[in-house]
């Protein structure tokens, strides 16, 4: 799961290299020059954390919930639901549903700028809500923040070609990217002597 995320966000993040700059600056700012990013670097890269956010917002891994099954008859949204029935909840529609998200088709990491710790109601539920959540989810967003982190920080990411990093997705129960990820790569001026070392 934190694979198909990363390779979401570097996808992303390659397509919209203002926002990886903006990253880049919030990395440099924090962590500087001379070390590389640490777990305990996380908390104080609120940007970082808008654009996993953003990447959990428009790929979800898993875009469907698991079946739940109501305990009683019901009305949910004015339709009757029977006691019994079985439940699917299509987090991909509410995640891209335009009367919660302005301009959902758009990545916009600053949307979650403020809400650090916050779902938000069930509009954002990637790792699903309450008690049904994950309880992964902790140790998920800290994977997948140190391991953006120390590529955002010592490389410069580039598309291949003129062409914009294909973001078609591929079919099955996890939202995974139907075409690799191929990008250029070259370590940023400032961290070549920093990875030299290491």
């Amino acid at each position: 799961m934190s694979a198909v995320t990363m390779e979401w966000a570097m996808s992303l993040l390659s397509n919209n290299s203002e926002v990886l700059k903006k990253a880049q600056v919030e990395i440099d700012d924090v962590v500087g020059k001379n070390r590389l990013v640490e777990e305990s670097d996380l908390s104080r890269l609120p940007y970082l954390h808008c654009v996993i956010n953003e990447t959990l917002r428009m790929y979800p891994a898993s875009p469907l919930l698991f079946p739940h099954e109501s305990s009683k008859d019901c009305v949910v949204g004015g339709f009757r639901i029977p006691c019994g029935s079985t439940l699917l909840v299509n987090l991909w529609a509410i995640h891209y549903d335009p009367k919660i998200w302005k301009e959902p088709k758009k990545f916009k990491p600053e949307r979650f700028q403020g809400l650090e710790g916050n779902r938000d109601g069930f509009k954002f539920m990637p790792f699903r809500s309450r008690r049904r959540g994950c309880p992964d989810e902790g140790l998920a967003t800290h994977v997948v923040g140190l391991t953006l982190a120390s590529p955002i920080q010592c490389f410069e990411w580039e598309r291949v070609g003129e062409e914009m990093v294909d973001m078609v997705e591929g079919i099955g129960l996890t939202m995974t990217k139907a075409h690799p990820l191929q990008v250029r790569s070259h370590p940023r001026q400032a961290m070549v002597e920093l990875l030299s070392q290491t």
